[in-house]
């Protein structure tokens, strides 16, 4: 019983010449060309055998009947056909004639595929330029591509891309390919039936192995963010987390949480606390949380004194991303406000410190090590509290 084995294919299905003296080695192996598939050829483990094997081109996808007797007549047996290419062997000591003895003529075979080539080249060079714009707009519109990079949201998206990106380069060469072929042959060159392969063959599939793997693993990270991320009602009483509390800025025996103003899902949304997950920063919180002082109110005399507080945080796979974030933090939640209101400041248990008051609001971007805080605090508390609170924080995730 006949053994089948599968092999891939050499670099790219416009390389007429490599496909035959690749086609033709396999043969000398033993290997005999069965079928062929989108990346991968079929063969039937036999005998080693001397062949030929010469690759003709139609735009039509099927060889018809009628070929098929011409071509066996002069010595060639129809195998198989892939795409626009058919390909027919030949024992080598039948001395078969060549299926096409002018160039010149050969051309002309080519010239219905140069043109399909050609659009759809066009049409994928689009295409990936509209998606490079999409992209761009995501990571780049509001200033921000670190954050968009560690929060993960578009990775999937971004090495899709990069696939389709490579397809399209795929398209661009063949159509290219084609045509310089095309003009070899009216020259009078003829196709090098004895190309060789390996070389473009161990970059291909190099290249497949690589693409295949971050393709595999891109499909595998949403369902990873799925299964990591929750949010939950954040508890009166302290957790053992890296998140700044209100109670600890606060420091008043006073302060309480006030009734729920948005519920949902079983969270309540004002006092909550949201984990994600990223490759770039497998330890992702945000949180919310509001209080009220009762007896208590406002300076302005606009009601009963709420102070409110609102933490990110971001353990990182590598701290030096850890600048670009802050600097993306500031630039995401900086609203109406200039760079310059915030204002590094030196720390000795940070690496990097920078705050920004105004008025009731006191905000803190921080990091250390591999971990970077934002804390955006309204009330009355000093601003050296929210720092005191941050730097014990961050200390649980720095490492």
């Amino acid at each position: 019983m006949s053994r089948t084995v599968y092999k891939l294919r050499p670099s790219d299905y416009w390389k007429i010449g490599e496909h035959e003296s690749w086609f033709a080695d396999m043969a000398d192996q033993g290997l005999h060309l069965k079928k062929m598939g989108i990346h991968f050829a079929k063969f039937v483990k036999g005998e080693s055998k001397k062949m030929r094997y010469r690759v003709d081109v139609s735009i039509k996808k099927k060889v018809t009947p009628e070929q098929i007797q011409m071509y066996a007549e002069c010595g060639w047996d129809y195998v198989t056909s892939y795409q626009f290419f058919h390909v027919f062997s030949s024992p080598e000591e039948l001395n078969a004639p060549e299926l096409h003895t002018d160039p010149a003529e050969q051309s002309y075979t080519l010239k219905e595929l140069d043109k399909k080539l050609a659009l759809n080249a066009s049409i994928v060079v689009v295409g990936m330029i509209l998606i490079i714009g999409m992209l761009s707009s995501i990571w780049f519109l509001d200033g921000t591509p670190t954050l968009v990079m560690v929060e993960g949201g578009t990775l999937q998206q971004s090495i899709l891309a990069i696939f389709i990106g490579y397809s399209a380069y795929n398209s661009l060469q063949a159509s290219i390919s084609i045509r310089a072929l095309r003009r070899n042959l009216i020259e009078g060159k003829s196709i090098d039936h004895h190309a060789s392969w390996k070389k473009h063959y161990r970059v291909h599939a190099a290249i497949a192995f690589l693409f295949t793997a971050a393709v595999g693993l891109s499909a595998i990270i949403p369902f990873v963010q799925l299964v990591k991320m929750d949010t939950k009602t954040l508890p009166e009483a302290n957790l053992d987390l890296p998140i700044v509390r209100l109670a600890d800025v606060e420091e008043n025996p006073a302060l309480i949480r006030g009734e729920p103003s948005y519920v949902s899902d079983n969270v309540d949304w004002g006092n909550r606390y949201s984990y994600d997950w990223s490759p770039l920063a497998p330890v992702q919180y945000e949180t919310d949380e509001q209080g009220v002082v009762p007896g208590r109110m406002w300076e302005d005399e606009s009601g009963e004194y709420t102070p409110a507080i609102h933490t990110q945080v971001y353990q990182l796979n590598t701290p030096a991303l850890a600048d670009n974030l802050i600097s993306d933090l500031i630039e995401r939640y900086r609203y109406e406000n200039s760079r310059e209101e915030f204002v590094e400041t030196e720390h000795p248990d940070l690496d990097q410190l920078i705050v920004h008051e105004e008025k009731e609001m006191k905000e803190v971007f921080a990091f250390k090590g591999k971990a970077v805080m934002h804390v955006r605090y309204y009330g009355y508390a000093d601003i050296h509290s929210v720092i005191k609170n941050v730097v014990e924080k961050i200390r649980l995730i720095s490492e």
